[in-house]
């Protein structure tokens, strides 16, 4: 758990274990599409672009998106396939903008990572608590983003006029004000994961949390991060 502010670590535990992260390396993935820019700009879908599961949105090649609409799907629901046609789009593989990812994970302090997917589908790769703290605490500066992650609901429109109703992964949101977003995760390798963020009086939070289980995690943030924001700036633990 760290300070959203400055960055200061407030509690720690095996903060640099090497771990999977599962759809928490979204944020990172956001991050690279955001500075990339042209959000309104078209892609059309291609068919490697579909070959994820289990969480899409049915996306079908030839159809033609936003990448604004793509990676608003991407922040709430977490689906795969706007994250694989997105990165697919900026760099032209999957591969490539893996390589984009640990490139940009490095400039943002996060030298214990590698990544070889924008979803976080099993792979190759791993990252750590710390390491993903800093990417978070990067993706809390950006607006945008942040209007994402703290959205209960998106309704995506596909390309046929149909309306679909995306429900944000995080039920912290539905819990008080106070849990303003940020980015939740799973696989079988991960375990339950979560990076969550909360705001009270003037005091901000993020916590980062993998290898929980689903009974756990969400009642596990709420308790962390209502003692950051009543403790946490007294205190600089490391466990």
């Amino acid at each position: 758990m760290i300070d959203a502010r400055t960055g200061l670590t407030l509690y720690q535990k095996h903060a640099d274990a090497h771990i999977q992260v599962a759809s928490t390396q979204k944020l990172l993935t956001a991050l690279i599409i955001l500075s990339r820019g042209n959000l309104d700009g078209q892609l059309f879908i291609a068919p490697p672009d579909t070959y994820v599961e289990p969480s899409k949105l049915g996306l079908r090649p030839g159809q033609s998106y936003t990448r604004r609409t793509l990676l608003s799907a991407m922040m709430v629901k977490s689906e795969n396939d706007a994250a694989a046609a997105l990165a697919r789009d900026h760099s032209g593989s999957i591969s490539a903008f893996a390589a984009t990812m640990n490139n940009a994970a490095w400039q943002l302090g996060a030298h214990n990572s590698h990544f070889a997917n924008p979803h976080g589908l099993p792979a190759y790769q791993h990252s750590t608590a710390r390491d993903m703290a800093r990417i978070a605490f990067r993706a809390y500066r950006e607006p945008f983003l942040r209007r994402l992650m703290n959205s209960r609901y998106y309704t995506f429109l596909y390309s046929n006029g149909r309306r679909k109703t995306l429900e944000n992964t995080n039920k912290l949101l539905a819990r008080s004000a106070i849990f303003n977003g940020m980015k939740t995760g799973y696989t079988f390798a991960a375990g339950r994961c979560l990076i969550s963020s909360a705001s009270v009086s003037g005091r901000e939070v993020i916590l980062a949390q993998f290898g929980s289980k689903t009974r756990y995690i969400f009642d596990d943030a709420e308790r962390m991060m209502r003692w950051g924001l009543s403790h946490g700036r007294f205190l600089n633990l490391g466990y």
